[in-house]
């Protein structure tokens, strides 16, 4: 049961606080981890393919590895000394992995420069939560990349996480964070990364293969708390899910695509390169600047379902053992 009082408060602190700019957080932390083994590691496997494979392989494999044995360690330790340390450590990390309230207040940001009329501050800010080149982008493109990062970070930033620790524990909350991490650094498929960011990339699908879907399936209901159309989320969810070139991607863009009654994805540019892409959703109407707030409804009334979900089942099993 302890888990699942972490995994409540740490949501709830979330809420309430988000992730204060003042304060050191762990993914940056990991960030500066792997921008330090990607280092090392570029000067002691060869520059081929096959070493940069290589290379990557254990760059994933020693990120992923201290990235969870150092919390695990920490929190036994300080378990050691005093058990309130202990769970209060567990639950300011726990509190730290979630992103909802940040996801929530960048997603707000574009939308408030889409309204202001400022298509460059929109810009900016759109760039600082997505990879895709923003430089060139309309107001409706704008609009329609907040609800595609809005949906899937649903996934990464919020359910992926509540997921593994509600498996176990913050220690396996940092495990998956890693894999994300490394994923957003070094997964990219340009010249730079696509050998050497191959594992991470790989690493990462797995670990959201499961969590997206869960994503996904329980953007249905949450529409319907958040007063959007139930209905259309499952409908393009079963439809459209699979068209993403991700694996994963698809299945929480999808269902806030039916959700929101619009049509999401289309063809996108990373690094000057442009990407063809399939579309999701129905185009039943324009795209517009409350649709970024309307996704976020989503994303929290999806978040709240799934944390219920997941320490009901904890509980269950609790009961079920003791």
């Amino acid at each position: 049961m302890e888990i699942v009082w972490v995994l409540l408060a740490g949501f709830a602190l979330d809420l309430l606080l988000g992730d204060p700019r003042w304060m050191p957080h762990p993914v940056v932390g990991i960030g500066r981890l792997i921008t330090v083994c990607e280092r090392f590691l570029r000067r002691i496997f060869p520059d081929t393919p096959e070493g940069k494979r290589a290379g990557g392989f254990f760059l994933t494999l020693t990120v992923v590895g201290v990235s969870t044995a150092v919390p695990a360690a920490a929190i036994y330790g300080v378990g050691l000394v005093d058990m309130r340390l202990k769970y209060g450590l567990e639950i300011f990390w726990c509190w730290q992995i979630f992103a909802a309230r940040s996801l929530n207040r960048a997603a707000d940001r574009v939308r408030a420069e889409v309204e202001n009329g400022d298509i460059s501050a929109a810009r900016k800010y759109l760039s600082w939560i997505v990879g895709r080149d923003t430089a060139k982008l309309n107001f409706p493109q704008i609009i329609r990349a907040v609800c595609e990062t809005v949906a899937e970070n649903s996934s990464d930033g919020v359910i992926a996480p509540m997921f593994y620790m509600a498996i176990g524990g913050v220690p396996a909350g940092f495990f998956y964070k890693a894999g994300n991490t490394l994923d957003s650094m070094v997964g990219y498929k340009n010249d730079r990364y696509i050998d050497f960011g191959r594992a991470s990339a790989r690493f990462d699908d797995l670990l959201n293969f499961v969590p997206a879907r869960i994503t996904g399936f329980m953007m249905c209901p949450g529409a319907v708390l958040a007063g959007l159309d139930g209905k259309a989320a499952f409908r393009i969810f079963r439809r459209d899910r699979l068209r993403h070139a991700s694996p994963n991607a698809g299945n929480p863009e999808s269902a806030c695509a039916g959700a929101l009654g619009v049509r999401l994805l289309g063809d996108a540019s990373y690094f000057g390169k442009k990407y063809r892409k399939d579309t999701v959703g129905d185009d039943l109407r324009p795209i517009e600047a409350e649709d970024i707030t309307r996704s976020c409804r989503l994303m929290l009334t999806t978040s709240a379902l799934c944390l219920g979900l997941m320490c009901g089942i904890r509980t269950l099993v609790f009961l079920f053992l003791f």
